[in-house]
């Protein structure tokens, strides 16, 4: 549990180190630019100099969403996380805020670009890569500790080297007497407002619950199914909240046992928790299987259905599902045993290999009382019987004239 504490202590520490970085960097942007627009009474350099202001607010409230995210308080048993989501909206808010001052300037203010050397434009050079390299280290930092307000703070750093290199291709038009100062702020302002879309979009779906993606739940499905005494998934819900996630789960268990069924609880979010990062709680309703289908799991000497008289080495396994309503058989195929020439623990590899297809029964003529794959079933709430008929087809005739009762 310390070492769980400590590596989210660690987390938080280098969350908040990038974002001071980021405010600094932003200040010396914002700073740089400002002086660049009075020294040329460049408007595009204006422009870009408010989106670099707006910024240095944007890190502001980064910083303390940060910091009051990772508080705990008994009247948020859910935590503050999402106040990283609000943090990324505001951000958006003030780029909204951003374009309608470039736009206002660009149509209303008159500005005449003074005469500039070439220093001016290698500054201006200077801060396209800058933005561009800090900008993909922190939305990497963003993703590794699967922070939004990160992610969305190193998005806007490619802004910058966007409307910085807009910047720079109107100067160098203005020194070849083309007048595209005016029509840089415009685009810089359409930028932005983009960007701004995009964070406020992306924000607004994790607060409205809608954030966890098809191949996230997809995962955690597959982690779910990955436990043998599962029958079925009757749910998956997940939500983020701020750079963590909330799974609900709701599961059929083949087991009745509460002892087995919480240690298969317990099995299942240690695998949700490997299968999916930054996971804060995992809450699984369980419930034993109403029977209205048996699935039966046969070996078989051949594929005419001859039943095996040994379990690890039959060379073929039959899968039988039986629908207790209709009592008919509503499902029935053949597959090959992928170990039964292993020198060792070949019967456990078998079991383990039909626990994947989720048998409910497993018919054998061999005694597996006592013996290891006996023990595998047993564990995963799977019902061992033997068997003296001598086909499938007599077993299938058997299950269906005790079907229902």
């Amino acid at each position: 549990m310390n070492k769980l504490w400590n590596g989210f202590r660690e987390t938080e520490s280098t969350i908040l180190r990038v974002a001071l970085y980021s405010l600094l960097l932003n200040l010396s942007l914002a700073f740089a630019k400002l002086v660049l627009s009075i020294v040329t009474g460049s408007l595009a350099l204006r422009a870009d100099a408010i989106h670099s202001s707006v910024d240095i607010f944007g890190s502001l409230a980064l910083i303390m969403g940060l910091i009051i995210s990772s508080r705990k308080s008994s009247s948020f048993p859910y935590g503050l996380y999402k106040v990283e989501n609000l943090v990324s909206i505001l951000i958006s808010l003030l780029l909204f805020l951003t374009a309608y001052e470039i736009v206002r300037e660009a149509l209303t203010e008159e500005r005449l670009i003074n005469p500039y050397g070439e220093w001016v434009l290698l500054a201006v050079g200077l801060m396209i890569p800058i933005p561009i390299l800090f900008g993909r280290f922190e939305v990497g930092m963003g993703q590794k500790a699967n922070s939004p307000s990160l992610i969305a703070d190193g998005s806007q750093f490619k802004a910058d080297a966007f409307t910085a290199s807009i910047v720079l291709f109107a100067l160098l038009g203005q020194r070849f007497g083309i007048p595209l100062d005016r029509v840089a702020a415009i685009v810089i302002a359409i930028f932005v407002v983009k960007a701004g879309w995009d964070i406020l979009v992306s924000g607004m779906r994790v607060l409205l619950d809608a954030s966890v993606d098809t191949q996230t739940q997809d995962r955690i499905r597959a982690a779910i199914g990955a436990e043998p005494t599962v029958s079925a998934i009757k749910g998956v819900t997940a939500r983020n909240s701020g750079r963590y996630l909330f799974v609900e789960v709701n599961v059929e268990l083949r087991i009745t046992d509460l002892k087995k069924a919480h240690q298969a609880s317990e099995r299942m979010e240690k695998k949700i928790r490997e299968a999916v990062p930054h996971v804060d709680r995992v809450l699984i309703h369980y419930e034993p299987r109403s029977r209205i289908q048996i699935s039966y799991a046969l070996p078989l000497a051949d594929v005419n259905g001859e039943i095996s008289r040994h379990f690890g080495t039959a060379p073929y396994f039959a899968l039988v599902e039986i629908d207790l309503q209709r009592k008919a058989v509503s499902r029935q195929e053949v597959l090959a045993n992928p170990h039964k020439d292993l020198a060792k623990a070949r019967g456990l590899k078998v079991a383990e290999f039909l626990l994947l297809h989720k048998p409910d029964v497993v018919i054998t003529r061999e005694n597996l009382s006592g013996k290891g794959p006996g023990y595998v079933f047993a564990e995963a709430g799977v019902e061992t019987v033997r068997t003296e008929a001598g086909s499938l087809e007599e077993v299938i005739e058997d299950l269906l004239a005790g079907a229902g009762k």
